[in-house]
């Protein structure tokens, strides 16, 4: 195909935004990444391991 002929068919045939469909599977998708993540953190380890990193990183003075 030649360069221009290319443009012109990905301009008359280019997408215009996700269908209503694919706006469910997405939002579905993030909220069930939402909720995994808010397990992992909400986890006494990574809690903990969280709270002991924001310790150190305040704690500038030398012992």
């Amino acid at each position: 195909m030649r360069p221009n002929k290319w443009l012109h068919y990905a301009t008359v045939n280019r997408e215009r935004g996700m269908s209503t469909a694919e706006y469910a599977v997405g939002t579905i998708a993030a909220c069930a990444f939402a909720a995994l993540l808010f397990k992992v953190v909400s986890s006494p380890e990574v809690q903990e391991m969280l709270t002991s990193l924001i310790d150190r990183a305040l704690n500038t003075t030398k012992e």
